[in-house]
């Protein structure tokens, strides 16, 4: 089986898988260095943000002429409110989105185009982005 190539940051393996020409990070990793048994919970909470949503579809403007706009509009008003729930497989489907890749199972985990991966390291730590 091949390796999976990784970075460490503060102690932290974050792996990187190849998607098209970029490096994506996984975001699962940068998770467990705030919270190891619930790393999927600080994923889905980061996604409720109505901020993250709206750099989430900038990016996605910017990068991917497939962008599904009508479902970004939903998800972003709904975005922020009490009830609202996204992860990152409900993102990726609805939109049409290649910022963020996402796989269940043991060799899974979400992975993000190292723009989203930065921002969200900075969400969890300024310090951790830095390093």
């Amino acid at each position: 089986m091949k390796k999976t190539p990784n970075i460490t940051v503060q102690n932290t393996a974050i792996k990187l898988k190849r998607v098209e020409s970029a490096d994506y990070l996984s975001l699962t990793d940068i998770a467990r260095h705030k919270d190891a048994e619930r790393s999927d919970y600080i994923l889905q909470n980061w996604m409720r943000n109505k901020s993250t949503i709206e750099f989430l579809g900038l990016w996605e403007k910017i990068n991917n002429e497939d962008f599904n706009y009508v479902e970004f509009d939903g998800i972003k008003n709904q975005a922020g409110t009490n009830s609202f729930v996204l992860t990152p497989k409900r993102w990726i489907e609805s939109t049409n989105a290649i910022s963020l890749v996402s796989k269940a199972g043991r060799y899974g985990g979400t992975f993000a185009h190292p723009d989203i991966a930065f921002e969200f390291a900075s969400w969890i730590s300024a310090e951790f982005k830095l390093f």
